[in-house]
Formats: structure tokens, sequence, C-alpha cells
């Protein structure tokens, strides 16, 4: 006996044990312009644009030079090939990945959930933030700079009225400021000697394991951008701005200020894979892949590069540099060197705001996948809506965050190697389960092609052998 609608190439076999049947309804018309779809790559972008772009990056730079940038190439076009295998599933049912995951395991979404927690419990972002307004004003204690900007999250993730819709507000300004950095960079910081790596960086590649650790440069392709469950969090993304079958589902928005729900119980749709409705998937599909190349890809590339370089012109060769926030400042009092004392008080601002706006997004994406996860499969038929799952998530993460602070707990080893190893193995799974739920639940005519297939493939080996290596190496040092 089976538990899906019987197998036709030509129709949808969603697996009907674990989750109810989805309702059946047209494709809704593509937009005639793709700036109009424009967002949720740009929001992975900003989000992802964290410690790894500011720091690890930067630091490997600093180190080895641009020989190694290639590297962040290959993990983000990796990770847009997993992105698009989430956004195809979402396009197609409206539902996200987790809840098409729970349609083949009761817990797979209740699994990621908890491994996305994992991973971003410690206030990394906050701190860091903090730290870089320490260095910004000369005073000031990182701890309770941190404490009120996690405060400041969860009331801006609480009172927008569509959280969407702030939180692309919001990395657009964080783009933009970023965009302006690099102009004044391009104009003033970066020199001859670093042009002349970066042409190194293509003639003369390098694979850095022996100077820099192996666990350290595979973990720098592998979460360049973004990793672990914030790929995931891009069937949230796009349902929210209305992408495909994502239109007929509701938007997370405030209690206090956002409008009623609709009907929350709905259980994802399909539509009847005819010639109009393939006609309008192709158009969807098109734009889905255009807006993450030149939003996602785009951004995730040129930052790194960009940072990339601005390290290497004030960093190469010194001694001091450390692969921690500690560097930063070494980098901004190098920057009033060289080109003015002004230039390295916008480089510590901007640069506290990137990852302040990197913190809201990461608190956003862990609370909005497990509020999805726990209404979709747990709470399905209760009153209790997604968007109050939401804030009370929002806020116990925020006040775990204020525990550790208050505690004075450092980011202690157990928790780097927790972190590493989660968002590796994250994705070693996910990147099965996707090659299986879009090769067997969506009609043919939409499903993965061999060659994103492959993709895939390289995906699970990859990342499942990096959290192997990277567990081993760090219990070595212990």
């Amino acid at each position: 006996m089976t538990d899906t609608a019987p197998t036709d190439h030509g129709r949808f076999a969603l697996p009907t044990k674990n989750l109810p049947a989805p309702q059946v309804r047209d494709l809704p018309e593509p937009p005639a312009n793709t700036w109009k779809i424009i967002g949720p790559g740009m929001v992975g972008a900003g989000v992802g644009l964290a410690s790894g772009e500011f720091i690890l990056w930067p630091y490997i730079s600093s180190q080895v030079g641009l020989v190694f940038l290639w590297g962040a190439v290959v993990g983000v076009v990796v990770q847009w090939f997993l992105n698009m295998e989430i956004e195809r599933y979402t396009l197609a049912t409206g539902e996200t990945a987790l809840t098409g995951f729970n349609r083949y395991g009761k817990h797979w979404g209740l699994f990621f959930a908890i491994m996305t927690y994992f991973a971003n419990l410690w206030p990394g972002w906050a701190t860091s933030s903090a730290s870089m307004l320490t260095y910004l004003f000369g005073a000031g204690d990182p701890r309770w700079i941190a404490i009120v900007m996690l405060l400041v999250i969860g009331a801006i993730l609480t009172f927008a009225p569509v959280v969407y819709v702030m939180l692309e507000r919001l990395i657009a300004v964080k783009i933009a400021a970023v965009a302006l950095l690099v102009v004044l960079a391009l104009a003033f910081a970066i020199r001859g000697k670093t042009y002349s790596a970066l042409g190194d960086a293509v003639t003369q590649p390098a694979f850095p394991a022996e100077q820099l650790g192996f666990a350290l440069v595979m973990g720098a392709i592998a979460y360049a951008g973004a990793g672990g469950g914030q790929n995931l969090v891009q069937s949230n993304w796009i349902r929210d701005k209305g992408f495909g079958m994502g239109v007929h589902v509701p938007r997370l928005t405030s209690p206090v200020t956002g409008e009623s729900e609709a009907d929350p119980t709905a259980n994802g749709y399909t539509f009847p894979p005819d010639d109009k409705n393939l006609a309008r998937w192709r158009l969807w599909w098109k734009f889905a892949n255009i807006e993450q190349a030149a939003t996602f890809v785009a951004i995730t590339v040129v930052t790194i590069a960009f940072t990339s370089m601005l390290a290497h012109a004030t960093l190469f060769g010194n001694d001091n540099v450390k692969n921690n926030i500690g560097f930063l400042k070494i980098e901004g009092t190098t920057l009033q060197t060289l080109v003015g004392g002004w230039f390295g008080y916008l480089f510590w601002a901007i640069g506290a705001f990137s990852l302040f706006a990197a913190a809201a997004g990461i608190v956003d994406y862990t609370s909005r996948l497990a509020s999805d996860m726990i209404k979709a499969r747990y709470l399905r038929t209760s009153k209790i809506t997604e968007s109050k799952l939401y804030f009370w998530l929002v806020w116990g993460l925020v006040a775990f965050g204020i525990i550790v602070l208050l505690a004075g707990v450092t980011q202690p080893l157990v928790l780097l190697i927790i972190s590493a190893c989660t968002a590796g193995t994250m994705m070693f799974v996910y990147s099965g389960l996707l090659w299986w739920m879009n090769s067997r639940a969506l009609p043919e005519a939409i499903r993965i092609t061999t060659w994103r297939t492959a993709v895939l493939g390289f995906s699970f080996l990859a990342f499942g052998f990096l959290a192997v290596f990277t567990l081993i190496d760090q219990l070595k040092k212990l």
C-alpha cells in the first residue's frame, strides 16, 4: 500500500501519510517585470554577509593573499543550486521545503529546526557588531551593547506589520551601505599591489590548506554566503514575497500591528500541469533563477572579493592579525593611517550596522523555520497562529542570548564545533532530501534535471565529508 497519489509522469505525487493532500489551484501569472520580484535573494545575501565575509575571508586574504578567492565562487555557486532546488518545491506547492520533508518523514522538520538552533544559540553576530561600535566610539562594554541590540532586534521583529517587508528594507540599507564602502575603498584605500594580487587569484589559484588548516579552508568554501538553516529559509522568504504558489499562503504579520492572517490550516497547493500552467511555470522558474543569480550570487561574490581586497591592502603580512573580531580594529586603524581618520570610523560604522542587520536576519530565520515547522506539522488545527509562534520564538532566542551575555560566557570551543558540524550535517542531509523530493513529488515537466542532480550529489558528498572531518579535526585539539 502506498501513501502517495498514483504516480503519473504528468501529475504531482506528494505523500499524504503525514500531512493531508494539498489543494489544487492554478499557478498565478508571473510578473511582467523581473524587478518586481527582486528581494529574497538580496535578503539571503544580506543576512549571509556576516562574520564569514567580515572576518573569515578577510583573515584568509591577510594571511595568504587573494589566491583562494576561487573557493568563495565555488561555495556560492553550489549554494545557488541548493537554493534553487529549495525554491523549486515552494514555487510548485506553496509549502516550505521543511514541510515537504515532513511529508516523507514525520520529524524531518523538527530535526532541521533543532540543528539550526544549535548553530545560532550563541549571539555571536550581535557581540561582533557591539565590538565594532566600541572601536568606533573608543569606549563601551560589548556585552551590554549586545544586550541592547538583541532587545532592539526583538522589538523590530515584533512591531513590523509584515516581517519580511521590514527585513527586506533593512537588508537593502545594509547592502547600500556596503556598496558605498566599496566605492570609497576602491577610490582611496585599495592600491596597485592588491590589484596585482587579484590577478594572481585568476592566474595562480591555490588551496592553502597547509598554511591555514584543512578545516578552515573547507569551511570557508562551504559557508561562503549562507549555509545551514539559512538556505532552507529561502522557502519562507519567497513565499512571503508571493512567488509561484506561495501567493496563496498568508504572510507572517505582527500580532500587534499587522493584519489578521488568512486561514493558516491549508497544507499547500498544486496546479494542474496543463499547457497554460506549465508555460507560467517556465517563466516563474526563469525569474526565480535570475533573481538568485543577480542578488544572492552577485552580491555575495562581490562583497567577499571586496572585503578580501581591503584586508589585503591593509593587513597582508601583518603578524598581529588573528582570526577573530579583534583584527577589524587593526584594519580600521590602518585605514585611518592610509586614508584618514574619517575612513576608519566609516569602516567600523558600516561593519557594525552590517553585523547588526545579519543578527536580525539570523534571529528571524531561526524563529521562522521553527514556527513554520511547528504549525504545519504539530499544531495544524490549533487556534495558535504561525505569527504568534514566531514571536514567542523570537523573544525566546533574544532572552537566551541575553542570559548567555549576562552570565559572561564567551563562545566556548564546544559551540564552535557544534556550529560548524551542524551546518555541514544539515547541508549534507538536505542535499539528499531535496533530490529525493524534487525527483518524485513533482510532475516530470518540472522535476530536477540531470545536471542539477549532479550538483546536489557533489554537495551531498562535500558537506558530509566536511562535517565529519571538521568534527575529527576539532576533537583532536581538545
